[in-house]
């Protein structure tokens, strides 16, 4: 949930009969047991704010000091809020100032939570970074301080924590670049809150294999359509059929030699010839983009995949192409479409340019009427109605030329099988970064292709 959603969901279960002190026992009590599971009786040093994070500390303090823990309350305001000043009277310990604390081996931040909008300010973080650099084990509670809530953004220069421990639900940022390098292990801490919410987790798939009744065409025909570059189509079509395509086809130019035997090659002689292949019915899902070229042969061909009614998977050059225009060539479009653009890609396609990967892919999704996956360290997909999944599991060896390539073509496979265009792209995603970490980092396009049968199975 977003910050102004959790907020929305507290006050929801407050309205039904549960108080704020017991939501707050809800928290403290379920950090503290966690922090107990990690650590057990090393001594801690506990930091504590004004606001009702800080409240969320006391009762954390308490239940470790009652179990024998040797804690220590550093805060450097009373509370401010009417449930945080009750956890501080049940408080037993000791409490000293920031400037007076001392370093512990165990170091749990509770100084600031969900909701932080502006940087911690100068005297607060040079304590805050004195101790938290002198302690073996750091801890985060809900988020670490200096972290926004809801895009990623660091408001101040921190250290990466062993561990964040989320109060209610998860946040954004702690999925979101550049915050998620500064979480750790995230673990969860369910405090009776329940509430929907447009923002998800990427999940692993549940897929079905064929069943006797199918053939290729049932399976899912896929066109690829190629361009001025022949290496990165070869790989989008030897992905698509290793991700589960019954058929797979490569619309190219004369010349072009197929990366397989089981892989049908047809000449295009011409956009208009182009049109009247890409018009057969048989056709579950185009793929366009991966080495298609950026000249004005290459908008003809993208305008030709446009014009089909095929669910189509848009990549690379294709969105290049396209640039700021994107919304417009797109959102007359009846069948599924799936755009999955690289950051720099994303900007030219934006008047704009890139602002904001979760605010910035659900208006792009919403004024295209198409499915955007973002990809990246913290990929996004984003379905036009504003429905978001978050990839958690990121994979930094994806940072390969020819990888997205394989996506396009994952991707594509998956769309070709019928479902929607943001299911498929969740799916493609998912099964995607299970073969890269299959492959192991020092891998080729062509070696994560060779994984994507492991990764398929992997999800029936």
């Amino acid at each position: 949930m977003t910050a102004a959603e959790m907020q929305q969901a507290e006050q929801a279960v407050i309205e039904s009969g549960t108080s704020v002190d017991e939501l707050m026992r809800r928290a403290g009590q379920g950090a503290a047991q966690m922090i107990w599971r990690i650590a057990a009786a090393q001594p801690t040093l506990l930091l504590c704010g004004p606001g009702n994070n800080c409240g969320d500390g006391y009762v954390i303090a308490q239940w470790l000091l009652e179990k024998g823990v040797d804690v220590t309350v550093a805060a450097p305001l009373e509370p401010k809020t009417d449930a945080a000043r009750h956890a501080r009277s049940l408080w037993t310990g000791p409490t000293v100032t920031l400037a007076d604390a001392r370093p512990a081996p165990q170091f749990v931040d509770c100084l600031f939570g969900t909701g932080l909008t502006r940087a911690v300010g100068d005297d607060w973080f040079a304590d805050f970074s004195r101790l938290f650099a002198g302690a073996k084990r750091r801890v985060a509670i809900d988020l670490p301080s200096g972290v926004e809530s809801d895009h990623g953004t660091l408001l101040n220069d921190i250290g990466a924590f062993d561990t964040t421990i989320a109060l209610g639900a998860f946040k954004p940022s702690h999925f979101l670049a550049p915050a998620r390098s500064k979480m750790g292990n995230l673990v969860g801490i369910d405090i009776g809150i329940t509430a929907d919410s447009q923002l998800g987790i990427l999940t692993q798939p549940r897929l079905s294999g064929p069943s006797s009744d199918d053939h290729k065409y049932s399976r899912g025909l896929v066109a690829v359509v190629a361009g001025a570059m022949q290496g990165a189509a070869r790989l989008t079509a030897m992905a698509a059929q290793k991700a589960g395509a019954g058929y797979v086809k490569i619309f190219a130019p004369p010349g072009f030699e197929s990366p397989h035997p089981s892989i049908v090659v047809e000449t295009v002689t011409d956009i208009a010839d182009l049109r009247k292949k890409l018009s057969d019915s048989r056709i579950s899902a185009i793929a366009i983009g991966p080495g298609l070229g950026r000249d004005a042969h290459a908008k003809d061909l993208l305008t030709a995949a446009l014009d089909s009614d095929a669910p189509l998977v848009i990549d690379a050059d294709a969105l290049t192409v396209a640039g700021a225009q994107f919304s417009e060539m797109i959102k007359s479009r009846s069948a599924e479409t799936i755009a999955t653009p690289h950051a720099g890609e994303f900007a030219g396609m934006m008047r704009d340019g890139l602002q904001d990967r979760l605010d910035d892919s659900r208006k792009l999704a919403r004024q295209s009427g198409c499915t955007i996956l973002l990809k990246g360290p913290d990929t996004v997909i984003v379905r036009s109605d504003g429905a978001t999944s978050i990839a958690a599991q990121s994979c930094p060896w994806l940072s390969t030329a020819g990888t997205g390539d394989v996506l396009a073509g994952m991707i594509a496979s998956r769309l070709a099988t019928g479902i929607s265009g943001y299911k498929a792209a969740r799916e493609g995603q998912w099964l995607h970064s299970r073969a890269a970490r299959l492959a192991g980092p020092g891998f080729t396009p062509e070696m994560l292709i060779d994984q994507i049968t492991a990764s398929l199975q992997e999800c029936l």
